[in-house]
């Protein structure tokens, strides 16, 4: 069983910047594919950004590419998401995600984190 706990999320104005963490803990680190979905109020879970166990492989969702950057320390059982230049769409609920399987962008992950809240003012 896998336990993933978010923070860093926040307040911030537009163009601001917010560096969320994700811990993992029950299971080697090293062998999970990671993820990070969001969810904004009255839609549906949306796919954002996922690394590879490997960690040489990043799928981002379009809309955030160049502006957001996944990573992860092993060492640490860390995941991060360092988003600059938010914009007010990007206010969500984001959620870590992880499975020991190659989910990609879909939202079919095993585990999941309780949600950190990101809200973007204009």
């Amino acid at each position: 069983q896998v336990q993933l706990v978010e923070s860093g999320g926040g307040l911030v104005q537009a163009g601001g910047s917010l560096n969320l963490s994700c811990v993992a803990s029950g299971h080697t680190f090293g062998s999970l594919t990671m993820g990070w979905f969001r969810q904004a109020p009255g839609k549906e879970r949306e796919f954002v950004a996922t690394v590879s166990a490997s960690g040489y492989s990043t799928y981002y969702k379009p809309a955030v590419l160049g502006r957001f950057t996944i990573s992860r320390d092993d060492a640490r059982s860390t995941m991060y998401l360092q988003m600059n230049s938010l914009k007010p769409e990007d206010t969500a609920v984001y959620y870590c995600a992880a499975d020991p399987i190659t989910r990609a962008t879909s939202p079919s992950y095993n585990y999941w984190g309780q949600g950190t809240q990101v809200t973007v003012s204009s």
